[in-house]
């Protein structure tokens, strides 16, 4: 591109960027339509801002064949929030790319199955992590962001705050769960915290200030399943189906 050109999409970049932040989306959605902006961009050499519908039509054609249906429909979503609140003009070729509707149904775990995935695991962390999770139908950060405050044991209940979509929703607390964060929370003792990033030395747990790694929890999760020789993909575990059979204490 020209200099001039960097320099206008340079620009309307941090606008964008700007405008994502007042309209009050997710950090994942803002680095997701960001990257929108910038793989337009670089698949045309040039600011997208004049770019016209014959050229998102082909663009769009390519990245059909380039990348998932589900990147598609990000992107293009992306660029439609770019056109309408950054450039302040109609999205008028919406009606190029239409990702398909797919719908599909988890895989189920079993009960046994749900058993044997929570006593393979060998440190507690994982295994009151993974327990919260799977027996109060949790999201992975949803379960990682739990906070002391947010249990109320006396009414068995969990508040989830902002959630999938920013809202907050009050969850039943079983209470083999309830049992195993009363256990995990004894050996660290951090004031705020459930899950806090367990790195160093006691005292540094106990003051963390940052919940557990995201990615430590996903790979504990997959290790679990591989090991348990559960074939399901993407398995989903519904509420109820752990058994207070399960013993947690863990080295």
């Amino acid at each position: 591109m020209k200099k001039t050109e960097v320099n206008r999409f340079n620009k309307l970049y941090e606008l964008h960027l700007r405008s994502l932040k007042l309209q009050g989306k997710a950090q994942k959605t803002i680095e997701a339509y960001s990257r929108a902006l910038r793989r337009v961009c670089d698949y045309f050499n040039c600011c997208p801002d004049k770019l016209k519908p014959e050229q998102l039509e082909k663009y769009f054609a390519d990245l059909v064949d380039s990348h998932s249906w589900s990147t598609v429909k990000i992107d293009r979503s992306g660029l439609q929030f770019f056109w309408k609140h950054v450039l302040k003009l109609d999205w008028k070729w919406i009606d190029i790319v239409k990702p398909p509707q797919v719908k599909t149904i988890p895989d189920i775990i079993t009960p046994a199955e749900v058993d044997r995935l929570i006593a393979v695991i060998r440190k507690l962390r994982y295994r009151v992590f993974i327990l919260t999770t799977y027996s109060m139908g949790l999201r992975l950060e949803e379960t990682l962001s739990l906070q002391v405050g947010d249990i109320d044991a006396s009414r068995k209940r969990v508040h989830i705050r902002r959630g999938k979509g920013h809202k907050d929703r009050l969850v039943p607390l079983p209470d083999l769960t309830l049992q195993g964060l009363r256990e995990l929370w004894s050996k660290h003792k951090n004031p705020k915290l459930l899950f806090p990033k367990a790195s160093g030395s006691f005292q540094t747990i106990q003051k963390a200030k940052t919940h557990m790694d995201r990615g430590g929890a996903q790979k504990a999760m997959k290790t679990v399943v591989v090991e348990c020789g559960i074939k399901k993909k993407s398995p989903c575990i519904p509420f109820g189906t752990v058994s207070p059979l399960i013993c947690l204490n863990a080295a």
